[in-house]
């Protein structure tokens, strides 16, 4: 015997399909928000773990600042100690310099000459005095010369005047005070000191 299908086989089929299709369709949007939900959510733990080691840096490097103001807190405390040790070491250098300046100059300075009045500027002094003549002046700065404590005097002027009833020199000279470097020991061996 023969059959016939008289049921709508078309329609059957088409909504098999379309059946199959809307099974698909739920199937691969189940699958994207599944991939979406689960890159949303690795996203979500690296942002939050980045976060926690930016928080980190940011605390460590906070740290380090307040170590770095401590360093040049310490370096400012040693630059002002520098400071008042040098201060200290060059009162100490100078403390017995002015005895010696007025040693020298009661060593160096002749009979016959007479000092009015001395000047110092730094390391340059000025002298005025008397003298009995020209000769005794300039004898005076060969020995101011030789000293060890001053160098380079330089004759300012020279004028005659009368002091006392006497003809006098009245002088002015300029010299330098030698610094540590130039003064030549006491032993009498010439050259400059260690």
């Amino acid at each position: 015997m023969i059959r016939i299908n008289l049921l709508p086989h078309r329609e059957q089929s088409k909504e098999a399909h379309r059946h199959r299709f809307q099974i698909r369709l739920a199937s691969a949007i189940v699958t994207a928000g599944l991939v979406v939900a689960s890159s949303y959510l690795v996203l979500d733990s690296r942002i939050g773990h980045q976060q926690h080691r930016n928080q980190y840096l940011q605390e460590a490097i906070a740290k380090l600042d307040g170590q770095i103001k401590k360093i040049e807190g310490l370096k400012k405390e040693r630059d002002d100690l520098l400071a008042r040790k040098q201060l200290v070491e060059q009162l100490q250098q100078g403390r017995n310099e002015a005895t010696h300046i007025f040693d020298q100059l009661v060593r160096q300075t002749p009979d016959g000459v007479y000092l009015r009045d001395f000047k110092q500027t730094g390391r340059n002094f000025d002298l005025s005095g008397y003298a009995l003549s020209g000769a005794r002046v300039s004898n005076y700065m060969r020995s101011l010369a030789q000293s060890t404590a001053f160098n380079a005097p330089a004759l300012v002027e020279v004028k005659a005047a009368i002091v006392n009833n006497q003809r006098v020199s009245e002088f002015t000279l300029r010299l330098g005070m030698k610094g540590p470097e130039q003064t030549e020991p006491t032993d009498g061996k010439k050259g400059p000191r260690p």
